[in-house]
């Protein structure tokens, strides 16, 4: 079997477009998800927080107005907390909670039950192709660096993160 080019183009946009559908197909697994932008300042939270309002403004694009509502949001159903910087207690980070990585959790295990089910209706040709396709996903998702969600979500915000002005 020919293996694809990385250059072709028509490869690389069947696959992004089938990833993308894949993922908004999951995300509906989760039938009281979280609003978009609730959902994405968490995943923010889980990659690279601790992290400060400002911070995660930043990194989601939004007024720090909008972040304080987004977070007060996730703060009340308890799947955040802010937490005082050990440098500098002037600072406060904002952490995702034991509930969340629970929530997360649940919910990655409700997008495996259905996709399991998916995948049952393909044959087993199918399945084996799959099986060294997931290979190569996983190789492009390596670079990413490891499940921030298995992460030690107690441990300490980091140090020197804040420039002062």
């Amino acid at each position: 079997m020919n293996e694809p080019m990385a250059d072709d183009d028509e490869l690389v946009a069947r696959l992004s477009l089938s990833v993308t559908r894949l993922a908004r197909l999951l995300r509906q697994q989760e039938a009281k998800g979280l609003s978009p932008a609730a959902a994405a300042a968490l995943a923010t939270i889980v990659t690279q927080g601790p992290i400060t309002l400002g911070e995660l403004a930043v990194a989601e694009q939004v007024s720090p107005s909008t972040i304080t509502r987004v977070v007060r949001g996730l703060e009340r159903r308890g799947l955040v907390e802010r937490v005082i910087d050990p440098t500098d207690r002037r600072v406060h980070r904002v952490r995702m909670t034991r509930r969340a990585r629970r929530a997360i959790e649940v919910y990655r295990s409700k997008r495996n039950v259905w996709l399991a089910e998916q995948l049952r209706l393909g044959d087993d040709g199918a399945l084996a192709r799959l099986a060294v396709t997931v290979e190569v996903l996983e190789a492009l998702g390596a670079s990413a660096g490891p499940d921030p969600v298995s992460h030690d979500f107690d441990a300490a915000p980091p140090t020197g993160t804040r420039k002062r002005r």
